[in-house]
């Protein structure tokens, strides 16, 4: 194909990954704060573990309707929205002086970013064919790594130099500024003023199921819950997002507190594994796009990554149980690959799995059951550290084995991966 027919598309998918970048940056901001606002606020471990999961119950709740109204009226609007809401929300947390502040200010973040996923998941049907949404999904996804890996040391940087209330407004800023690029730049396929007819024409002929050219929605959402394959794909996330979110809330503290680090020590080392955890990413990406291609087995490309990933993501179980901080530093590093790497298929799944023109609400139905993961682990956490006079120990090894089980969801619950065929009568 001559090269300018990629060119817009590539723009989008550009796009993506900068939004998962500031959606993860913002959410980082809080951990990266957290020992800093604990110390000078008095907040417990377990009040901070609510604060950190209040984002969480909000995130889960709206992934459902976020979804459906990014299906109903398109992702252009609805991500944009999504991003200024939760960036002012950011900002906002600067302000708060009590549990009970941050707690609000993190419900209101956690409502902005739950288009976030769901959106993009609908834009990857839309503008990718069928054999690019392993790497456009690595891609994009691998902004969750990027904005977890340099946003620690950023942040870091601009809490010693101009404190964590400075970071909190900084972070916000970005999101906003993104959003003027979004609207600037993105449109649907068919309505897009730089698209090729080229272009076009190679997007929709590698499609099986042909996204967004009409607003017709085969069942209604609640539907989607009865087929197996669903009910599959929300658990084995669940368990993902238990061990995950760990990195995301808990680790710099885990660091800082049970490892002995400096602040600036912290900065450095927090952001080791997501950085491994991008290459785990793109590879996985690249694998499962380069196995549907020789095989034409859309299951095996997908279960590969997703089985094979979640058991390689265990090994974070013996990361507390190691003296040494260079072992266990490396054993969380290919936990976090390994995650990684089932990441790069688990957001696949909607666009493999859902009937036309739903990809973002089956997205959302997903995201709200993984997140569930979220909400449940640095609560769980919080109170296994201090019932244990602070020892992570138990906590890493309950991540660990939360992993092993969505290895046997993916296993043995996951089906054939093709799309829902509405049933007739």
């Amino acid at each position: 194909m001559p090269r300018q027919s990629h060119c817009v598309r590539i723009h989008i998918a550009i796009l993506m990954l900068f939004a998962i970048v500031i959606n993860y940056l913002d959410r980082t901001v809080m951990s990266a704060a957290a020992p800093m606002i604990s110390r000078d606020l008095q907040i417990s471990p377990q009040a901070m573990g609510w604060i950190m999961s209040a984002f969480f119950l909000s995130y889960a709740l709206c992934q459902i309707p976020a979804g459906f109204i990014a299906d109903r009226f398109g992702q252009r609007k609805t991500l944009a929205g999504s991003v200024g809401w939760w960036s002012v929300a950011t900002g906002a947390t600067a302000l708060a002086t009590s549990p009970a502040g941050f707690i609000f200010a993190r419900i209101f973040m956690g409502m902005g970013e739950a288009a976030a996923y769901p959106c993009n998941g609908g834009v990857t049907a839309k503008w990718f064919p069928d054999k690019e949404r392993g790497r456009v999904t690595a891609l994009f996804d691998s902004g969750s790594r990027f904005g977890t890996a340099f946003a620690m040391p950023l942040v870091v940087w601009i809490i010693a130099s101009l404190g964590w209330h400075a970071a909190f407004y900084i972070c916000g800023a970005l999101g906003l500024l993104w959003v003027v690029w979004w609207l600037k730049v993105y449109h649907d396929p068919e309505q897009h003023p730089r698209i090729t007819q080229a272009e076009l024409k190679y997007i929709r002929d590698g499609q099986a199921k042909k996204e967004g050219i009409d607003n017709i929605q085969p069942m209604k959402w609640y539907q989607l819950l009865k087929y197996r394959n669903v009910i599959a794909m929300c658990l084995g996330f669940f368990m993902l997002n238990y061990a995950v979110y760990f990195f995301i809330t808990w680790f710099p503290s885990y660091l800082m507190t049970e490892r002995g680090l400096s602040l600036k020590e912290m900065g450095f080392m927090a952001m080791l594994p997501p950085l491994c955890g991008i290459l785990g990413q793109w590879f996985g990406g690249w694998f499962t796009d380069f196995v549907y291609i020789r095989t034409h087995n859309l299951s095996l490309a997908r279960k590969i990554n997703l089985v094979g990933g979640m058991l390689i993501a265990t090994s974070i179980s013996f990361a507390g149980l190691v003296d040494s901080l260079a072992v266990m530093m490396l054993l969380l590093c290919i936990s976090y690959v390994g995650l990684a790497f089932a990441g790069s298929a688990i957001w696949c799944l909607p666009g493999d799995i859902a009937p036309r023109n739903m990809t973002s609400v089956l997205g959302g139905i997903q995201n709200t059951v993984s997140n569930c993961g979220g909400i449940l682990g640095p609560i769980v956490t919080g109170y296994i550290i201090a019932a244990n006079g602070g020892s992570f120990t138990y906590a890493l090894i309950i991540s660990g084995s939360a992993c092993g089980v969505g290895a046997l969801v993916y296993l043995l619950l996951l089906k054939e991966i093709k799309p829902i065929m509405p049933e007739t009568h």
